[in-house]
């Protein structure tokens, strides 16, 4: 399958050996009340992308693809993060403080879930990730490899701090990554701007990026799958 209007140049990948990633769509960093309100920042903008990446993410499952769900989560205890790392900045709340939905960052809390209408099915690989890459730490790259996966398609957030970070790990390994521009956003339009222009400078020297709007009709060439993928 070809991307035509992938930049800079098209993308080539097969469905069978393909995963769709969806970095950090979780309420902290999405919904008000969340982590990332409490750094100052307009989610709103975060939240302009969800129609997006459901449509993929319907389709991508309507043809039994592989999907990946991170989320960035810490252990209770904090012993998976670093102290410069729960220090850093001036945020209303901290990692492991507790907010309207929850303690900040911690895995199971209700605001470090993915929003619902992202919400990992059965079957699907969910990574508590403890640093901002999706390799670091979670043992994805060995199931990604059990699964005989070789390409990467990534929607999340934020562009220039989780997806970015996770695209560069991913191609330092080896994976052919393709970012969907209008599936990902940042808090900083700017910063979004010059992730992507980075990501796919001097001949995709990170990756691709394309839209949903280059992605799905691609897909829906291709055939049904059986309900029970």
């Amino acid at each position: 399958m070809q991307l035509d209007h992938a930049q800079p140049f098209p993308y080539n990948f097969e469905l069978k050996s393909t995963a769709l990633v969806i970095i950090d769509m979780q309420r902290d960093f999405i919904e008000p009340g969340g982590f990332g309100e409490t750094l100052g920042n307009d989610v709103a903008l975060l939240q302009a992308i969800v129609p997006a990446c459901k449509a993929v993410l319907e389709v991508w499952r309507g043809l039994c693809g592989l999907v990946v769900h991170t989320r960035e989560a810490h252990r209770a205890d904090l012993t998976d993060c670093p102290p410069a790392k729960r220090r850093r900045g001036n945020p209303a709340l901290r990692i492991g403080d507790v907010g309207a939905m929850g303690r900040i960052l911690i895995a199971g809390e209700p605001g470090n879930q993915i929003i619902a209408e992202l919400a990992p099915l059965p079957g699907e690989i969910a990574v508590d990730k403890p640093g901002k890459g999706a390799f670091y730490a979670t043992g994805l790259h060995e199931r990604l490899q059990q699964a005989g996966i070789t390409h990467l398609i990534f929607m999340g957030v934020t562009t220039e701090v989780c997806v970015q970070t996770s695209m560069r790990e991913a191609n330092d390994r080896g994976y052919e990554g393709l970012l969907l521009e209008d599936c990902t956003e940042s808090y900083f339009p700017q910063f979004k701007a010059a992730a992507v222009e980075m990501m796919r400078a001097q001949g995709a020297i990170v990756g691709w990026t394309a839209t949903s709007g280059d992605l799905l009709p691609a897909l829906a060439a291709l055939p049904a799958q059986s309900q029970h993928c």
